[in-house]
């Protein structure tokens, strides 16, 4: 196979995600199927009968999710190491030594422990709160969940893995309020990102919801690119809030949480069983693994019209294309996946179509 490096490198980092996606599932669907969930289940309600009676149905949800995730996170653990650390490092990607990713890995596994945990939660005070009715009030508070955490990521969960200080280059950080206004789109501030402590990549993001809306530049984009290319790539994240792909992006998930809740309302006898919970979280991925391509499809749509809106706000086409062919070499995109790729794994146009496109509008 004569494959580039960039095209090497993201084909193997698909390889161990489907690994690491079957193994989960393997793990999920054998203990569901042998009848360990059950045993696994009345292990955790046992144990938290030591509680007050009042605390030990969620003690028994929280052990019991406990045990699913540290199963998974021993079956996954080689995989999760080969793709975020091993191949990042070979590819020239990572400026992490293996300590300081394990650290990251570690903070991870907790943050996501406490996510999982929660949302059980909520999974099941839905089934005990509304009857019949439980999927749709579960996609509502789920899809509630979502809004909270899209505002909560730039002041709780971010700061957890990187530094973040105001931008001292006033120049510019008056260059890029000055853009924000014009597109009517308010922000707490301009900070510099330091992502160079963990990755060679460079990136700029506009994150928050409201009163948390932030601008965000990577060290790594400061020193190596000009201001016009920041102004511009500042300008297709802005384009995203201008034109409410925020808020359709939750709409999007929220329907997919209400596919997935409503398919396991279907399929599942007794939802509210705790030895079920394998089965719920099957199903659930199996409906979000088969809606993946349409979500990637508006994706798509939603950054061409992002790169068309940033174009005609800064009239910067030349600064644009040289950030985008610096971005990819830099970043390591894949420029020609093909097309089952492309339709399945790719939220962004290829740069080449992004090129092009720029080149229309000039």
């Amino acid at each position: 196979m004569n494959e580039d490096k960039g095209a090497r490198y993201h084909r193997l980092r698909r390889q161990a995600a489907m690994a690491s996606t079957l193994f989960g599932a393997a793990w999920l669907g054998g203990l569901y199927a042998s009848g360990g969930s059950t045993t696994l289940a009345a292990l955790a309600t046992r144990a938290a009968g030591a509680l007050p009676a009042a605390l030990a149905p969620a003690g028994a949800v929280a052990a019991f999710v406990g045990i699913l995730a540290a199963g998974y996170e021993l079956i996954s653990f080689p995989i999760a190491a080969y793709r975020g650390w091993f191949l990042e490092r070979r590819y020239g990607l990572s400026a992490e030594s293996l300590g300081e990713w394990l650290r990251d890995h570690a903070k991870g596994f907790g943050v996501g422990l406490v996510l999982a945990i929660g949302a059980a939660f909520v999974f099941y005070g839905c089934i005990h709160a509304a009857g019949r009715w439980w999927w749709a009030a579960a996609a509502a508070a789920f899809s509630a969940v979502a809004v909270l955490l899209a505002l909560a990521a730039p002041v709780v969960l971010m700061p957890l893995f990187y530094r973040f200080a105001p931008l001292e280059r006033e120049a510019l950080r008056d260059r890029l309020l000055a853009l924000c206004r014009e597109a009517h789109v308010p922000v707490l501030g301009v900070f510099e990102w330091a992502l160079g402590e963990k990755s060679t990549r460079a990136n700029a993001a506009l994150v928050g919801i409201g009163r948390t809306r932030r601008i965000l530049l990577s060290d790594t984009l400061l020193a190596g690119y000009s201001d016009d290319e920041i102004a511009v790539v500042l300008a297709h994240e802005l384009a995203h809030h201008v034109h409410q792909d925020l808020w359709t992006g939750l709409a999007l998930e929220s329907a997919t949480l209400m596919a997935g809740f409503f398919t396991v309302s279907r399929l599942v006898q007794n939802p509210g069983d705790l030895a079920a919970l394998p089965l719920v979280a099957l199903i659930f991925a199996a409906v979000s693994i088969c809606l993946t391509p349409a979500a990637n499809a508006w994706s798509r749509r939603n950054e061409r019209r992002a790169d068309r809106f940033a174009l005609d706000l800064t009239g910067l086409s030349t600064p644009f294309i040289s950030a985008m062919r610096r971005l990819a070499a830099q970043n390591l995109a894949e420029e020609r996946p093909s097309s089952v790729t492309y339709w399945f794994f790719h939220s962004h146009p290829t740069i080449e179509e992004r090129i092009e496109a720029a080149r229309d509008v000039r």
